[in-house]
């Protein structure tokens, strides 16, 4: 039997990257998958196809995480497609890098809508269900950068720093009710956006981890599973660092 069998995970912006990785690795544990995405596009489609080889159920939705109203509606979906929510991923995120003296407005609201404000929207409409339920695990994908900062990324730090905040302060308010909440940050991981670098930027990145190598999506979702799953269940309020030792 799967770690996960018999929960619900609704994982946001699911389509590719690391929440890819994590729905994955939740479908193989058993868990029946809601992912949300910009666009159900054919990418998204594909990874829907993949998981359902898992023989779980799963669907994808098209959500902009950034807006209240739209995230409630369809966190009321996902409850009327598959009854129950027990995990929530919040791991939806862009980024608009630039020096601070260079960044515009925009920039700065686009980043912390989509990375920080997307989680309150998706906690404010989970944790009603979850209540309800008597139990749930909230996982809030935050990096390195949202611990230690990142010169060329205020905006970026500032919105994954207000992710631990944020589920510091759920594990507090909802501990009560038996709904944990956990961050999980992430360093340097090798995804498409990584691969895209120079191999000499690479080898400057690996000079700075202890164990000489960027992670790979599978690493950051065996955390996830783990956190989602009863192996965790006196973990709350925590941040995990998943990095190779890069921010000690």
């Amino acid at each position: 039997m799967g770690l996960l069998k018999g929960k619900v995970a609704l994982i946001t912006g699911a389509a590719r990257g690391i929440g890819k990785s994590i729905a994955i690795r939740y479908a193989k544990e058993g868990a029946d998958i809601a992912f949300t995405d910009l666009n159900i596009d054919d990418n998204a489609k594909a990874t829907e196809a993949e998981i359902a080889a898992f023989g779980v159920k799963v669907k994808g939705y098209a959500s902009n995480a950034a807006n209240f109203e739209e995230t409630h509606n369809v966190v009321a979906e996902i409850l009327k497609d598959f009854g129950r929510i027990d995990v929530l991923v919040n791991n939806a995120g862009i980024t608009k890098d630039g020096l601070m003296m260079r960044m515009s407005e925009a920039q700065w609201d686009a980043v912390i809508g989509v990375n920080l404000k997307s989680a309150f929207n998706f906690i404010h409409a989970c944790t009603p269900i979850m209540m309800k339920q008597k139990g749930g695990s909230i996982i809030n994908m935050s990096s390195v950068v949202g611990v230690h900062g990142n010169a060329g990324q205020a905006n970026y730090s500032s919105s994954k720093a207000g992710m631990i905040g944020l589920a510091k302060s759920i594990a507090q308010e909802l501990g009560s009710r038996g709904i944990r909440a956990n961050a999980i940050a992430p360093g340097f991981i090798i995804t498409d956006m990584t691969a895209a670098l120079s191999d000499e930027v690479k080898a400057e990145w690996a000079k700075k981890i202890p164990l000489r190598r960027g992670g790979l999506p599978e690493d950051i979702a065996d955390v996830a599973t783990f956190l989602a799953s009863d192996m965790s269940s006196y973990v709350t309020g925590q941040v995990i660092q998943v990095d190779g030792g890069m921010n000690m």
